[in-house]
């Protein structure tokens, strides 16, 4: 099973790359880094952080998103299907291949400021929120695109789900809405919830219970949407208006 899902994640990162998803993301991370180069360090510190968020979280779900539509279009998902592989590789193939495909976006924007910037960050914290924040909207992309028609649908369904999510966060963000029941009941909000594990990997952040709840609701969230959900209706979604 391992050497049949490192095949498929080599196929995957392959179609990423067909699909010009990886020029996209490099471009993606070069204008982010070229804006941030010219911004003075106190205003980086905080505009970093975000800007490996919305890599990590909206990013992910429209790359995974429109690579789906792409399959489905092609035909490609459902072929899959009549090979000697399980829908849980399949499945799983897209997230390994989704998120190392982000990480590698992330790491070199990181990288250019490490270097240039000289911007401290805990490189083990840093790994496991980008890790968990891709993974987990990497899934959530998957299942967005069982309910997208057309890829009109797969932009549609990111940009509200995006301008639903980050409307709080920049709320909170400004002080418009404060207080520690707010901090505490946004983390319900996957975009809040993975900016608090992010956080976590630049220095000068406080660990406390937010942290440890925002990882736990990702991980445990993550597994409970994969196992009861995306999975079962993965093989429905391959086989819909497909002729198989």
């Amino acid at each position: 099973m391992k050497s049949r899902l490192w095949i498929l994640v080599k196929g995957e990162l392959q179609r990423l790359n067909k699909y010009n998803m990886t020029f996209i993301s490099i471009l993606v991370a070069f204008l982010w880094g070229v804006m941030l180069f010219f911004v003075n360090a106190e205003i980086l510190g905080t505009l970093l952080p975000l800007v490996i968020l919305l890599d990590a979280t909206m990013m992910s779900l429209m790359y995974v998103g429109s690579v789906m539509y792409f399959e489905k279009s092609e035909a490609t998902i459902s072929t899959m299907l009549v090979t000697p592989v399980s829908n849980a590789e399949l499945l799983l193939s897209k997230l390994l291949a989704n998120t190392l495909h982000n990480m590698g976006a992330s790491a070199l924007l990181i990288a250019v400021f490490v270097i240039i910037k000289d911007v401290q960050v805990e490189y083990l914290f840093i790994i496991i929120g980008i890790i968990i924040a891709t993974a987990s909207h990497t899934l959530l992309g998957i299942v967005m695109a069982y309910f997208s028609k057309d890829f009109t649908g797969v932009l549609m369904t990111v940009m509200v789900f995006s301008l639903t999510m980050m409307t709080p966060l920049i709320l909170l963000m400004l002080n418009i809405i404060e207080g520690e029941v707010w901090e505490v009941v946004l983390l319900i909000n996957p975009i809040q919830a993975a900016k608090e594990v992010i956080s976590a990997g630049f220095t000068g952040y406080v660990f406390t219970y937010k942290y440890y709840l925002s990882l736990g609701y990702l991980l445990f969230g993550s597994l409970a949407l994969y196992k009861f959900y995306a999975l079962p209706r993965f093989q429905d979604y391959a086989i819909k208006n497909s002729g198989v």
